[in-house]
């Protein structure tokens, strides 16, 4: 079953697993959210929930975010997103959701938006390298020199690196477990780092990416004709022994 929630990224810690050995972690603030509208195949064409997160005080809401947000009861909620889940079609508007919806051991992928660098050069921004540091470089050593592709095509290709705003995208980090979920605190503990600072919104959902299992111990085949001699009697160097 998918599960989704809105969450808010408090900063990271540390945790001591069952073996002691210590494990990164992430802590998140996740939930409680409102299912806000309910979106079907006949009416939308597709099957989504919207959840909302945060209260707000009235006053900041306009009109038109009001009247969407009486449908879900008597919620002021400030951030909204939409989740497409295969089991949507359960929910019901003004449903709540927690934290207790993960459990530990659960994979999630969790977006956020990144933290912003401002504008950027391109050794910053792409990690290009600079122009030699001796015999007269000049005062144009983290520049990004020379662009111009000669005169056949005249012009500079789309997606050439240079110099820009770094930083404030949507990121999305993909597969991280949870270690831990604190249903009294409404926290939620993942392993590894998230995309944003401290405080920032973020979104975490069942992990899109299937992990199968290993069978069987790595580097064995299960193949019969392939074990060892010590194993198979019937292998010609176990004959001639």
């Amino acid at each position: 079953m998918e599960k989704a929630i809105i969450g808010k990224k408090v900063g990271m810690s540390q945790i001591f697993n069952e073996a002691g050995k210590v494990v990164p972690v992430t802590v998140i603030q996740a939930g409680p959210c409102t299912v806000v509208q309910k979106k079907t195949e006949e009416v939308d064409g597709y099957s989504a929930v919207q959840l909302g997160f945060e209260d707000v005080p009235e006053r900041k809401l306009n009109k038109p975010e009001i009247g969407h947000l009486k449908k879900a009861g008597d919620a002021r909620l400030k951030v909204l997103r939409e989740f497409k889940l295969d089991n949507a079609a359960e929910m019901n508007v003004g449903d709540v959701i927690t934290c207790e919806t993960f459990a530990a051991g659960d994979r999630v992928d969790v977006t956020g938006i990144s933290k912003g660098k401002g504008f950027a050069g391109v050794v910053k921004r792409y990690g290009a390298g600079r122009t030699p540091m001796t015999h007269g470089g000049g005062p144009v050593h983290r520049h990004a020199g020379s662009m111009g592709p000669a005169t056949d095509p005249s012009r500079i290709f789309k997606g050439k690196i240079g110099a820009g705003h770094m930083g404030s995208e949507q990121v999305t980090v993909m597969n991280l477990d949870i270690v831990q979920v604190d249903a009294e605190l409404g926290l939620i503990a993942v392993c590894g780092a998230i995309p944003g600072p401290k405080g920032g919104v973020v979104c975490v959902r069942s992990s899109a990416k299937k992990v199968q299992e290993k069978k069987g111990e790595a580097g064995v085949s299960n193949n019969p004709q392939k074990a060892s001699a010590r194993v198979n009697p019937q292998k010609a160097s176990a004959r001639n022994k």
